[in-house]
């Protein structure tokens, strides 16, 4: 359903090694707003909803919840280092359109 490269598993693997609070994975949310009608959300969560699915990618746990699996299939997020904007990006083949800052799609 979602996969991570390698440099998002590093960046990942990074902020959980230094979280002040316990993670036990990523949770992978879409949210209806941003500039193009749904946008992404994610963040390191202790543990899985009771409504989540639990998808293991390179030895660390992904949460999406049961709303937004429909919007992510086939998803890859990748973790960009830039000099003026780094951070994870989402390559969705459900995006029809998607906003020039990344982070939102219809």
């Amino acid at each position: 359903m979602i996969n991570l490269t390698d440099s998002a598993v590093n960046a990942l693997k990074s902020a959980i090694s230094s979280s002040q609070h316990p993670a036990g994975g990523l949770r992978v949310m879409i949210e209806a707003g941003g500039c193009n009608g749904f946008k992404y959300k994610m963040g390191l969560a202790e543990e899985p909803k009771p409504d989540d699915t639990v998808i293991e990618c390179s030895g660390l746990k992904v949460f999406v919840d049961n709303k937004s699996q429909e919007h992510l299939v086939g998803t890859t997020i990748d973790f960009v280092v830039a000099p003026e904007n780094s951070g994870f990006t989402f390559h969705n083949p459900n995006a029809t359109a998607n906003c020039s800052c990344g982070k939102s799609f219809s």
